[in-house]
């Protein structure tokens, strides 16, 4: 994604009526309080209202379209780890809607601001979807688990790989978006992720194939280093040699919840011990005091930074449950960050709203969906262990696939001609999203 300043502003409380009250030593409390959050998190949605897109959430390109991506993800989590399908009409009619004409989640609409981590967020919502079982589509609609392998299986486009650093998946599709040649480890890492699971799903393992290049890949770039430190990325000018040694939670989280899938499938101890670094990893870094962090909470935050915690929740719960054994490392720490994290849920005009700075133990009048969507993550996400396991084609599974889906992502062409107008937002977006990041950077160095 390419950030923006979309909620970079406080939003002050209006007033305090009702703090987010939640027991979490009783699970129909956390249900309830899951649900207010989903509600609030709702109410940043407008596109099922006239005149609006539907599945896309506020904002200019493309955050609207990944905040949403990911936002049905957590949604699709949350009707599956607490029974409440309150909001599974909406996650339904979205998944299907920004399918897009070749059901790819490319949509012309998006594929001059979207990345291919994006993509990856949709085609992982959607796999999530073929795993839980969710609504499948009547026939002629797009169905879950081929909307995975579409998106697995664009990513695999040698244009996507080339100009140097070997097989590693480009951050961005186009020559006209900031991070071009850029290769990231968030974009590598949906696709190790998603082809992980659809190794799994199908028992294909030309999917499993990829994700052991994908992880091997990475470790030669040195993207991962010998204590698990996970590096954001770097240019293929210098042939990757120069690389940005931020760390993001949501970088660790993917992966880790991509080996617990692989551990998962192919019972190979590497894989295990890979989870076992992960974890080590992801404690040090991002759980400094028992609550997730991100490094950006000492300077300044981009647009989506503000969602990565409520993913990184997310992967370690799935990875407990894939995972029993790293249940009792995984589970104390998502309960003390979750503690954390409801407690500074006193803001807003409803008085429940929640903010970035969890450990803070004060509301910080950030406010914005993907907050939100943070909280409820970690709400529901101390109920995966009580959950159903995530079926297979063997397993219970009944989303179709297809291995043919994918293959014919929107062109230029298709597009039609660049305009004036269009490189010029594009510039502006990139000189936004250097200056953000720069800025971000600065910060977290000074």
């Amino acid at each position: 994604m390419i950030p923006s300043l979309l909620s970079l502003l406080p939003l002050l409380p209006l007033g305090a009526f009702a703090a987010l009250e939640v027991n979490l030593d009783d699970k129909e409390s956390i249900k309830r309080a899951a649900a207010q959050v989903a509600d609030d998190l709702l109410a940043y949605y407008d596109g099922h209202d006239p005149g609006h897109t539907v599945g896309i959430l506020p904002g200019p390109p493309p955050d609207g379209a990944y905040y949403a991506g990911a936002m049905w993800g957590t949604l699709v989590d949350y009707w599956h780890w607490t029974g409440d399908d309150k909001w599974n009409k909406y996650t339904y009619d979205s998944l299907v809607h920004q399918a897009g004409p070749n059901k790819d989640y490319a949509d012309k609409n998006w594929s001059l601001s979207l990345g291919n981590d994006d993509q990856g967020f949709w085609g992982m919502s959607a796999m999530i979807a073929a795993e839980f079982n969710f609504q499948d589509p009547p026939e002629g609609q797009p169905q879950w688990l081929a909307l995975a392998q579409a998106v697995w299986t664009e990513q695999t486009a040698e244009n996507l790989r080339d100009g140097g650093c070997g097989i590693g998946l480009r951050w961005q599709t186009t020559s006209l978006n900031v991070g071009y040649t850029y290769k990231n480890t968030i974009a590598n890492g949906c696709f190790f992720n998603i082809g992980a699971r659809l190794a799994r799903y199908t028992g294909n393992d030309t999917y499993l194939d990829w994700s052991v290049k994908t992880w091997d890949w990475l470790i030669s770039v040195k993207y991962i280093d010998d204590e698990y430190n996970i590096y954001d990325g770097a240019d293929i000018g210098n042939n990757c040699t120069k690389i940005d040694k931020q760390q993001f939670s949501y970088n660790a989280g993917v992966l880790l919840q991509g080996c617990a899938y692989m551990y998962d499938y192919t019972k190979d101890q590497i894989w295990k011990d890979r989870i076992d670094g992960l974890l080590e990893g992801i404690e040090r870094v991002f759980f400094p005091k028992g609550v997730a962090y991100e490094a950006c909470e000492a300077g300044v935050c981009t647009t989506d930074m503000y969602t990565y915690k409520g993913f990184l929740h997310r992967w370690m719960a799935y990875t407990a449950k894939l995972v029993p054994e790293t249940a009792d490392k995984i589970m104390p720490l998502l309960r003390s960050s979750t503690k954390a994290a409801v407690a500074q849920c006193t803001g807003g005009d409803n008085g429940r709203q929640c903010g970035f700075h969890w450990s803070s133990g004060k509301f910080d009048g950030l406010v914005g969906a993907g907050q939100t969507m943070n909280v409820l993550a970690a709400l529901s996400s101390l109920l995966a262990l009580d959950a159903t396991a995530a079926v297979t084609n063997t397993t219970g599974g009944t989303s179709t696939g297809d291995s043919n889906a994918g293959g014919s992502r929107i062109t230029y062409t298709d597009l039609g001609p660049i305009t004036t107008g269009d490189r010029a937002g594009a510039g502006v977006l990139t000189v936004v999203a250097i200056g953000i990041a720069s800025l971000s950077l600065w910060w977290m160095i000074k």
